[in-house]
């Protein structure tokens, strides 16, 4: 029995029918996507028994400091005006601290990056962590999550924005709107990305706590007409949606496919369909994808092959980092290693929820790479980018 087919059972254990074909009438209890049997090799843990992407290569955005800034994590990328921009949360030590800010740096090819800037200071009543970005190709949107008293916390959290028109001076924080004109409650994810018409979609984490919607717009600019899709979460305990964390990428049939992380700790993804452009989206299955139960990415090269970046564990280790491939979005039957053991420094510096590995991957296609940020260690900020033309290649 092959590593993969060992986890079929624990799918089935939870309910998720594994129906391998798609079509318009797909049932909702079907998958969008599988993973080929004995693609990941699960007794090698250090690898899984991947090879390394050809062309990859790794550079360093920020290196955490002795007495400042030792806590860097979800680090998130976008081009603009023909720069690269990195956007991270940092702190002096602890994940979630009182000092948490968040910074930007600026590269001109991905291998050099400038000194961080200030984006957001602590702020003096609960904390502000690192949003994402997005643009229009006139203006730079940087979106950050404000918390009240700490994430996960059963308050009123909310998503501001600031704008620049050149990448260097900001506007003040503004609400992101919804299409009703009130503000948007809850905390908007990272990976937002357009449709080919146009139309932009994400999740946003509502309060009270954390509970997981699709959400979409059709303002070209980000901030406002924000619209919540439908779509049933799945039983949980407490103020914590299971699914969580989302990204998403297309098919070759058109349907959008939306992955989730577990927090029900199955280790395999969570994912939904949506066939009306993210209007409604099916009730969240699982999949037989291993995960490390953390923020992954997901979305298509410009020729539409699917791709998946995470730590395809079976356990909360963060570590390797995959990048993982399907033709049809359907089916994921080619994988790279873009990180390992072998290239993880040791943790320099102790922490509130510090752990190993390569925690919350961030993609962007960009210029003829695919760009993957991430913290290594919670510490530095790394990418790892790989050339496009190296993943038409079967391995």
């Amino acid at each position: 029995m092959t590593p993969v087919s060992i986890l079929k059972p624990l799918v089935l254990i939870f309910g998720a029918t594994f129906l391998w074909g798609c079509s318009d009438a797909e049932p909702e209890t079907a998958p969008p996507f599988h993973v080929a049997d004995g693609l990941f090799e699960m007794r090698e843990r250090d690898t899984l028994g991947r090879s390394r992407a050809e062309g990859a290569e790794t550079y360093t955005v920020f290196r955490a400091e002795e007495g400042s800034a030792q806590y860097n994590h979800a680090a998130v990328l976008i081009g603009f005006n023909g720069q690269l921009y990195a956007m991270w949360q940092s702190s002096l030590q602890d994940e979630d601290a009182a000092d948490t800010r968040v910074l930007y740096s600026v590269s001109d090819d991905g291998t050099e990056w400038s000194a961080p800037a200030l984006l957001s200071a602590p702020l003096e009543q609960g904390i502000m962590t690192s949003g994402g970005w997005w643009t229009d190709g006139e203006k730079l949107i940087a979106y950050l999550l404000v918390w009240p008293e700490r994430p996960g916390s059963p308050d009123h959290s909310y998503t501001l924005y600031r704008a620049s028109t050149d990448g260097q001076t900001w506007s003040e924080p503004k609400a992101v709107m919804r299409k009703d004109g009130t503000a948007l409650s809850g905390v908007i994810e990272q990976d937002m990305r357009a449709l080919p018409d146009g139309r932009i979609l994400t999740a946003v984490h509502e309060p009270p706590g954390l509970i997981v919607s699709p959400y979409y717009t059709d303002d070209p600019s980000g901030i406002s007409g924000w619209t919540k899709g439908q779509m049933s979460n799945l039983p949980h305990e407490g103020l914590v949606s299971r699914e969580l964390e989302p990204s998403w990428y297309r098919r070759a049939d058109g349907a959008l496919v939306m992955t989730f992380r577990d927090q029900a700790s199955s280790h395999l993804k969570l994912a939904s369909l949506s066939r009306d452009r993210g209007e409604s989206w099916t009730t969240p299955v699982l999949t037989n994808f291993p995960d490390s139960r953390s923020k992954q990415s997901a979305g298509n090269l410009p020729n539409g092959t699917a791709f998946q970046v995470n730590n395809p564990s079976t356990d909360k280790t963060r570590l390797p980092l995959v990048l993982t491939l399907s033709e049809d979005g359907v089916l994921f039957d080619r994988a790279f290693l873009l990180r390992s053991r072998e290239d993880l420094p040791p943790q320099r510096y102790e922490g509130k929820y510090k752990r190993e590995g390569y925690s919350y991957p961030k993609s962007l296609v960009q210029d003829g790479w695919l760009y993957v940020a991430y913290a290594t260690n919670k510490e530095d900020i790394e990418i790892t980018r790989v050339p496009i033309s190296s993943l038409t290649t079967p391995n």
